[in-house]
């Protein structure tokens, strides 16, 4: 079987703009024809091997960008959007939604925002019948999705922001002074710092200048919520120049937003882009010696590993989750492939809800999704307790994997033989959208195929998928 043509024609022209040339100017530089560049834009054509090497000589261009730009993620969006059952009978074939995913994502992005507002409009008249003559029922985006989404479609990585906290770490030389580090951007803004016995993690007093942190969190929440605050103060217009470009739909959700971007701030200051790839490299991925290392969580540290795309010097692409006991997903990041279900919960083949039944344990898994690529996870228990006598304990799980082609860069690979077909188990994505013909755990039929019922015969399913 020959090589996957590349067709990036959305990607390509969105790279010319970027530049500021014209076709004319483009095509000139790359050494190609005018018409040819014109039919690569409109997807006409595959990109060129030529213009491939062209991209990455004459501009510095990531070419690795072309093949994992939004197509893929735009894809598995809309295939979980047409799987809702007031779409189930339309749904068309997965070829025409990979088309309009390269050759008119804005238009695939408005069809999900459209799809977005109906679920959420749906949910709450199904709930609140009286809000049906209030201001707010207007059917918008919910502010927690419009912000999944910018982190999303960023591949979780915001280049200034990440620069910016890098460059604020840069004259510590020990992580654990981190915090010595924070305290005096503080003071020098003439905001002083108190450890109390509090419920709140966070709180800051504008008007008395006063930062009080929780003496129950952990060492490295603490030093989290100091760079925290550091991030709302001393890169203010940094966050709001991002806000802007992001142009927001809603007040909720700009501010939602900034929280998370302070938050960025927060995790790039204490896991220094560089240093913290160089360490991350050189230790395999060893999630507890790094978080040793910089004095950080297990949490912190994976969730920070699936932020490594920079430009030019990109670590393994990772995805992250975490998942509560309930199996609902509460926090989601893919640089991979693997994209998680927007509605409902987690696949309960993902060994991310074992976690729960072995706190402290990591647990591996080889899994293998229905288009076929091949991961290997890694899941583990997170809880965060209340920091006194009868106070609720918050249990979670987090999920850290990559596509098993870089199972070698990982100390949490050894002994798995992923040489091994047999070795992966089956997972998906949403049952409603999965291909699985006989899986044992389905909870809903899949939508796109029909069913065969046998009343005088049950097997494992009270049906089958024909």
């Amino acid at each position: 079987m020959g090589a996957r043509k590349l067709y990036a024609g959305a990607k390509l022209r969105e790279t010319r703009q970027k530049l500021g040339l014209t076709q004319k100017e483009f095509s000139a530089k790359l050494g190609i024809s005018l018409p040819y560049l014109n039919q690569m834009e409109n997807n006409n054509r595959p990109v060129s091997t030529a213009v491939v090497l062209n991209l990455a000589q004459e501009f510095g261009f990531d070419v690795t960008e072309l093949a994992t730009g939004d197509s893929e993620r735009l894809v598995s969006d809309m295939r979980e959007a047409m799987a809702d059952p007031v779409l189930a009978d339309a749904m068309p074939p997965l070829a025409d939604l990979r088309l309009t995913a390269s050759n008119a994502p804005a238009l695939a992005r408005a069809f999900l925002q459209l799809h977005r507002a109906y679920r959420q409009t749906h949910e709450r008249l199904a709930s609140l019948d009286e809000a049906l003559g209030r201001d707010d029922a207007r059917a918008t985006p919910s502010p927690w999705d419009e912000v999944r989404d910018f982190f999303h479609y960023c591949d979780n990585y915001i280049d200034a922001v990440d620069r910016a906290a890098e460059r604020f770490a840069a004259p510590v030389r020990h992580e654990e002074n981190m915090r010595v580090r924070a305290v005096s951007a503080l003071g020098n803004r003439g905001v002083t710092v108190q450890f109390r016995d509090m419920e709140a993690l966070r709180l800051y007093d504008p008007a008395q200048r006063e930062l009080a942190l929780s003496l129950r969190a952990a060492p490295e929440t603490q030093t989290f919520q100091l760079l925290l605050q550091v991030a709302l103060l001393d890169q203010d217009k940094l966050l709001e120049a991002t806000l802007d470009l992001a142009r927001f739909q809603s007040e909720a959700a700009r501010s939602i937003a900034k929280i998370g971007l302070a938050n960025y701030f927060a995790g790039a200051a204490m896991m220094p882009y560089t240093r913290f790839l160089e360490a991350a490299e050189a230790e395999r991925h060893d999630l507890e010696i790094l978080a040793m290392r910089f004095g950080a969580s297990v949490e912190q540290v994976a969730h920070r590993l699936s932020t490594l795309q920079r430009p030019g010097a990109k670590g393994v692409p990772f995805y992250f989750v975490r998942v509560d006991q309930a199996g609902t997903i509460t926090k989601r990041h893919s640089a991979t492939r693997l994209q998680f279900a927007r509605y409902g919960g987690a696949c309960p083949l993902w060994n991310v809800h074992q976690a729960f039944e072995m706190p402290g344990r990591f647990l591996r898994q080889l899994c293998e999704t229905p288009d076929g690529v091949r991961y290997i996870n890694l899941a583990r228990d997170v809880s965060k307790p209340g920091g006194r006598w009868g106070a609720p304990v918050r249990r979670y799980a987090i999920a850290l994997g990559c596509e098993v082609a870089h199972a070698g860069k990982l100390v949490f690979a050894d002994g798995l033989d992923i040489t091994n077909p047999r070795a992966f188990e089956p997972i998906g994505i949403s049952c409603r959208i999965c291909e699985r013909e006989r899986c044992h755990q389905r909870s809903v039929p899949p939508l796109e195929r029909r069913l065969s019922i046998d009343v005088n015969a049950r097997g494992t399913l009270p049906y089958e998928v024909s």
